[in-house]
């Protein structure tokens, strides 16, 4: 029987980095990379529907565009939201 620490694996306890702490307390970090992630995907989606504009039949790229393009915008409302660590454990 060893007595020694057991090392994080990475779970609710893990302890959080200094960067990760400043990126979650820094507000004008998340909107800027939130907001730039969000315009990313205004131009992949604006890039999809300039081809469907042309008259071309929708293909399964244009189609992955487009889900490719709300997977951006999703990604920048939730880094701008930041939820991770808001919600309570009910008890």
């Amino acid at each position: 029987m060893s007595t020694a620490p057991e090392a994080p694996t990475g779970g609710a306890d893990a302890p959080v980095s200094k960067s990760s702490q400043m990126f979650k307390s820094c507000w004008s970090c998340r909107l800027i990379s939130g907001g730039g992630l969000i315009l990313s995907g205004a131009y992949v989606f604006n890039a999809a529907r300039r081809v469907m504009r042309q008259g071309a039949p929708t293909s399964v790229g244009t189609v992955a565009q487009i889900t490719f393009a709300a997977s951006l915008a999703a990604w920048g409302i939730v880094i701008i939201a930041d939820p991770v660590g808001k919600a309570q454990r009910k008890t």
